[in-house]
């Protein structure tokens, strides 16, 4: 028995080293196999004249059967294969976040200018390397729907934990990634991106590049054409990878393949992650976005990737206005063959853009004011009236805004109109254009109402709304029954009449056209109104040259459908598309020196109030109106016949008349000549109102913000009782309790008494919306509590705050009446001057039920009041210190 054991013992240690030896040689195995494939696969890839290449390929055509590398086996794969979870929209914000190197960095401003365009929301972060990811999620519901990263080495290069949070985010709700690479001179010719099978090589010059007609992003791209000639830089990154995932957007070839040899390879400068390696889907660009096709591109990739939620139609509008018809001078206007030209040229354009009809602004006084040659040039264009569309200019062709009689702007416009009949010029196309955009914006009510009394007109253009640049903010709005759109710049101007005296050189305006801002123009808004002038149809008529080249242009780089509408159908157009610019927001003419220029001299911006008292309502407006009213340098509106002292401009129906003195200024006196002019007005209702925070800041941006906050069950009580003062039949019918625990199923009369109870005590929702148009340090906020018990007091804090000169005493000239149970002003003789009956009523004192309710329902309102407060730097008000304690 012992001899058997010996000798299993003998042929386990064989075994075991006879294993050991056989594990060992498979490793060595392993091992070379694992080393060959980098010496000779990976390493041979990364031979900078063979990346991504087509050998052979024909230079002026791009090889896409070929083109892409072939796909590795499975087992050189770095992870399986996955398929990326599709874009759940309904789970996000149509919000993109974009991270930044900085806020002054040029790329990330040009990123944000793309979306800007577009009108598309977003949020902008300062990339994080190793700080805070934002908040991605509020209450499982995605906060952005696409992320863009200036620089996607500060997304490779994110800690663990970051990368981790963010990648998750991606793949739960399906959202995309855009990245751009920038290359440097400390950038490694080549080396794989971190965590992905994909090979970069950088500092590359490249020249000739086009679009992989395959690409799954392209929408309003289109894949025909190369781009001849060097791309701009040195400094270009090219990708390249044996991973299925990756689909090539451009491609370029190497500037080497500039000496006449034979073509280069075509390399990968953008690049589509379709997520099979990780379940994102990504965007790469490798340069930024000076090169005009990455912008094409990138507008298809933040289509593609957000499934189309933040895309743009591919339908164009274009409208060409040709400015001053007859007012040139000689030497300037259009002769007989230019006349010809205009012509022929609209009935070729007409072959791509149905309908194109150009559109001419005449001023009759000055027909007939050239040469004999161009004279005659006069008489051939009004021969052909009828094939073009006409609008009328003032008939002197001066500014509107420089007429403060309405007769007188009638009676310019009645000599136009009679010179269009005389003459054949159809009158009836409801549109207008006044001489340097006076008048349209800031709003000229007198020329407003002659458009309408003498011509009808129903729609103008301007570039002055809301600014002349940037462009991309320009906006309509509706005014007086007019609508108002925004109007574009081309390249033309005045002066701009030789092509070989274009400023800067002629390739500056080839620039333009080719893939420049013009090309951006119409990329980039459904309707573009362009604005051209009679001397960019004689001479060299660039007015031609540029539109032809650029709709051959558009349709050769583009999807895009072209059209033309007459105006007044344009403008329909234009509010089906953007309902929400209907209504106008109105600027601060003195902000702006364009804006002053063009406003009448007659008004004056030293009558708006710099000081807002905004409510909300019940908290101690009133009583605040009283104590500023006492103060020399303080001086309130005059009161109106339908809301008191209150004029309710921002939120009301008044808004849309316009700012001039009859409708908002005609509130406040005339300016003395001293300094301590401060108008100041109070309407309780702006607090919690939609609109009133954005009208306000963009008409009084400098203005200082004064909310008192009292209790907000105290607010909702007190609201209750004064409609019951005021006999309102819902507040006599039901108690207090009932009103504020109405359910869904309650009648509409009583869910509205409700809403005004509860809603304007969310007071941390109201505070933020100011806050998002005012800055902290323009906002005070007051405790109506320490209002009502030590008016003095906080009277000294708004002086402060107001950075008065003159300091008053509240001390010495208030108050307490035990009549009244509040403080009044103290007049000679001990008398006081108090509110009316209907401030400071005793009402019963409100329930338990109802105050433990309110207690509850405010609860997470005033907890975030206090954050907020916070935040402001302001003090918390002695009401929201106890409220705060009963939520623990």
């Amino acid at each position: 028995m012992m001899l058997v054991c010996g000798r299993m013992r003998r042929l386990y240690r064989q075994l075991t080293l006879q294993t050991s030896l056989l594990l060992l040689f498979l490793f060595c195995m392993v091992s070379v196999l694992i080393s060959a494939y980098f010496l000779y696969g990976v390493k041979r890839e990364l031979e900078p004249a063979g990346v991504g290449g087509v050998e052979g390929a024909d230079e002026g055509t791009a090889n896409w059967e070929d083109s892409q590398a072939t796909p590795s086996p499975p087992s050189a794969r770095v992870l399986p294969a996955r398929t990326a979870k599709p874009a759940d929209m309904s789970r996000t914000d149509p919000v993109v976040l974009v991270f930044v190197e900085s806020l002054y960095s040029q790329l990330g401003q040009d990123i944000v200018a793309i979306l800007e365009s577009g009108r598309f929301r977003y949020q902008t972060e300062i990339a994080p390397g190793k700080g805070d990811m934002p908040t991605l999620t509020d209450k499982n519901r995605g906060r952005f729907t696409l992320v863009i990263y200036e620089n996607i080495l500060k997304y490779v290069n994110l800690d663990a934990w970051n990368r981790e949070l963010l990648d998750k985010y991606c793949v739960e709700y399906g959202v995309g990634i855009i990245g751009f690479f920038k290359a440097n001179e400390n950038s490694l010719q080549s080396a794989q991106l971190k965590g992905f099978p994909l090979f970069l090589h950088s500092n590359l010059g490249l020249r000739d590049c086009s679009v992989n007609p395959k690409s799954p992003l392209l929408l309003i791209t289109k894949a025909r054409e190369v781009e001849r000639g060097p791309l701009p830089g040195d400094d270009w990154t090219v990708f390249q990878s044996n991973h299925s995932t990756y689909e090539p957007v451009l491609l370029a070839r190497g500037r080497a393949a500039e000496a006449g040899g034979p073509p280069g390879p075509l390399h990968a400068a953008v690049v589509q992650d379709l997520g099979l390696h990780d379940g994102i889907q990504r965007v790469l660009f490798g340069n930024n976005l000076n090169f005009w096709l990455h912008k094409l591109v990138l507008v298809d990739a933040v289509s593609f990737l957000t499934g189309k939620r933040l895309s743009l139609a591919l339908e164009r509008y274009i409208l060409v206005d040709i400015d001053d018809i007859f007012v040139g001078k000689e030497g300037t206007r259009m002769k007989v063959s230019d006349v010809k030209a205009l012509l022929d040229t609209q009935n070729e354009l007409r072959t791509h853009v149905p309908n194109f009809t150009f559109n001419l602004g005449f001023s009759g006084k000055f027909f007939h004011a050239g040469t004999d040659e161009e004279d005659l040039g006069d008489d051939l264009l009004l021969s052909y009236s009828k094939e073009f569309w006409w609008f009328p200019h003032m008939w002197s062709h001066m500014q509107p805004h420089l007429f403060h009689n309405h007769s007188v702007l009638a009676e310019q416009m009645l000599l136009n109109h009679k010179f269009a009949e005389e003459h054949g010029i159809p009158t009836n196309m409801g549109y207008a254009v006044a001489p340097h955009h006076s008048g349209v914006y800031p709003v000229h009510m007198q020329l407003y109402e002659a458009w309408k009394k003498v011509w009808g007109i129903k729609v103008t253009s301007t570039e002055e709304y809301p600014h002349l640049k940037p462009a991309r903010f320009r906006r309509g709005f509706i005014h007086s029954g007019i609508s108002v759109l925004p109007r574009q710049t081309c390249g033309l101007f005045t002066h701009t009449i030789f092509y070989n005296e274009y400023p800067g050189s002629p390739k500056e305006l080839d620039k333009l056209i080719n893939g420049g801002e013009l090309f951006l123009t119409v990329l980039l808004n459904p309707i573009s109104i362009f604005m051209t002038h009679l001397s960019n149809y004689g001479n060299d008529r660039l007015g031609l040259y540029t539109f032809k080249n650029l709709v051959k242009f558009v349709q050769t780089w583009t999807n895009l459908k072209l059209q033309t509408l007459p105006p007044v159908q344009l403008a329909q157009k234009y509010f089906q598309i953007f309902p929400e610019e209907r209504d106008p927001i109105w600027q601060d003419p003195c902000e702006d020196k364009r804006h002053k220029d063009i406003w009448s001299k007659e008004k004056t911006c030293d009558r708006f109030p710099k000081l807002l008292i905004i409510g909300p309502q019940k908290t101690g407006t009133t009583a605040l109106y009283l104590f500023l009213g006492m103060h020399p340098d303080l001086t309130s509106n005059y009161p109106s016949k339908e809301t008191f002292e209150e004029i309710q401009f921002f939120n009301g129906r008044n808004y849309h008349k316009g700012i001039d003195w009859w409708v908002y200024m005609e509130y406040f006196p005339l300016p003395s000549n001293t300094s301590s002019d401060f108008y100041f007005e109070k309407s309780a209702n702006y607090f919690d109102s939609e609109v009133a925070a954005r009208r306000a800041a963009a008409l009084l941006p400098k203005a200082k913000i004064i909310t008192i906050l009292i209790n907000p069950a105290d607010r909702a009580y007190s609201w209750y009782q004064h409609q019951r003062a005021h006999d309102d039949p819902v507040a006599q019918k039901y108690t207090f309790h009932e009103v504020i625990t109405a359910g869904r199923d309650a009648p509409i009369k009583l869910k509205v008494l409700q809403s005004r109870c509860l809603v304007p005590g969310l007071y941390a929702t109201h505070l933020q919306r100011w806050l998002n148009h005012y800055h902290p340090s323009q906002i005070l906020v007051l405790d109506g509590q320490m209002l009502r018990t030590e008016p003095a007091s906080v009277m000294d804090k708004i002086q402060k705050f107001l950075a008065l000169t003159n300091v008053l005493n509240y001390h010495k000239i208030l108050a307490f009446d035990p009549k009244k149970g509040f403080w009044c002003q103290l007049l000679d003789g001990g008398k006081t001057k108090c509110l009316g009956k209907s401030k400071g009523r005793r009402y019963p004192d409100m329930d338990v039920d109802s105050r433990s309710f309110l207690r509850e329902h405010y609860r997470e309102h005033n907890i975030e009041l206090s954050k907020l407060l916070y935040k402001m730097s302001q003090p918390l008000p002695s009401w929201l210190r106890e409220e705060l304690l009963h939520s623990r």
